[in-house]
């Protein structure tokens, strides 16, 4: 992906965006679990027991919304990194789509939720750019040409959690070697199976009560 300044929740973000309608997905979860594999891969958080851990009280990352996790990490109790897929989730997704917002990638639009409240909505700016990302996302999993550690683990948290345009319905279980063959490449593999196995248990779950499934 030439989109090297992103990082890899970012990337997530964009991919999540409905490639038919504009609209904004709920990636929430998605997003956090890409930061974690992020801070992993950084070796700013560690695995200690299935516990996600910091390695120290200090360092940064430098990304405002991957801080932001950190000191949270840092201030909470002990938590295994399933629970922090989607514990303040939210916190670090807004962070992340501020941050697309100030680089150009999203357009806020101020509106009014009945006529009376003020809300913000965020709309895709740059969408070529993002359908262009899309495909090499979906080159990554088909198998297509080198892949680095952060495409790795972009590509398999995506597809763990379904994102459409890039996992078609009712192919995703044709893509679980693949899957597993990212998450060895992706520079984290003790932290992203457990983060795509929690991102794959929450489609399951979504599945189990759709009505008629």
């Amino acid at each position: 992906m030439p989109h090297g300044s992103l990082s890899i929740p970012a990337r997530l973000c964009l991919l999540a965006w409905d490639p038919t309608g504009g609209q904004a997905a709920d990636a929430t979860h998605l997003v956090r679990a890409g930061a974690l594999a992020e801070l992993a891969r950084r070796g700013l958080l560690t695995d200690e027991d299935g516990i996600a851990t910091p390695v120290d009280m200090d360092s940064l990352a430098g990304d405002a919304a991957l801080d932001g996790l950190m000191e949270l990490v840092r201030e909470s109790r002990p938590h295994r990194w399933r629970a922090w897929v989607s514990l303040h989730a939210r916190v670090t997704a807004d962070a992340v789509r501020e941050q697309l917002t100030a680089e150009g990638w999203l357009r806020a639009e101020k509106k009014r939720v009945l006529g009376v409240f003020p809300s913000v909505e965020h709309v895709l700016e740059r969408a070529g750019a993002v359908e262009t990302l899309r495909e090499e996302a979906r080159q990554v999993l088909e198998g297509v040409g080198e892949v680095s550690g952060p495409q790795a683990a972009t590509v398999a948290l995506a597809t763990a959690a379904g994102v459409r345009g890039l996992v078609r319905d009712g192919h995703r279980e044709q893509h679980r070697e693949r899957l597993g063959e990212l998450v060895g490449r992706s520079g984290a593999s003790w932290v992203l199976g457990e983060l795509v196995a929690a991102l794959g248990a929450e489609v399951r779950a979504a599945g189990a009560h759709r009505p008629g499934v």
